[in-house]
C-alpha cells in the first residue's frame, strides 16, 4: 500500500522512459511523507486505442488507492504534487489527472494480514 496505476497514451515513451516516469511516480509518493517507501507500489497501463473528448489526444490519468486514514487535504495535496511534476514532465499533454481512493482497513487483505 500504495497503489500507484497509470494509465497513459503509449506516445508518453515518446518523451521519457517508462522506468523514468515510474521513478517520478515513487519519488513524489515518498516525498509526500505519506507512506513507507517500501510498501509504494507504481505500475503503468500503455494505450495504443483510445479516445479522449471523442478525439485521439494524449493522456495520463493515475488512479491511487491508498490505505483510509488520511486527511482530505493530505489526499488533494497528493494529487496536486503528482500533477504539478506531470505537467512539468509534459507540458504538451492537455489531460493529466490523479484521482485517489481510499482502501477500506476493515475488507484489506494481503499475504501479511492472514
Amino acid at each position: 500500500m500504495p497503489h500507484f496505476v497509470i494509465d497513459c497514451s503509449e506516445s508518453i515513451l515518446e518523451h521519457y522512459s517508462e522506468a523514468y516516469i515510474l521513478e517520478q511516480i515513487h519519488v513524489l509518493a515518498n516525498n509526500s511523507g505519506l507512506f513507507n517507501e517500501k510498501d509504494i507500489k507504481v505500475r503503468m497501463n500503455l494505450f495504443s486505442t483510445y479516445l479522449v473528448a471523442n478525439q485521439r489526444e494524449d493522456f495520463i490519468h493515475i488512479f491511487s488507492h491508498i490505505m483510509q486514514g488520511r486527511t482530505t487535504e493530505q489526499k488533494a495535496a497528493l494529487s496536486r504534487l503528482v500533477v504539478t511534476r506531470l505537467i512539468e514532465l509534459f507540458p504538451d499533454f492537455s489531460h493529466i489527472t490523479m484521482n485517489v481512493a481510499e482502501f477500506e482497513k476493515a475488507t484489506y487483505c494481503n499475504r501479511n494480514t492472514m
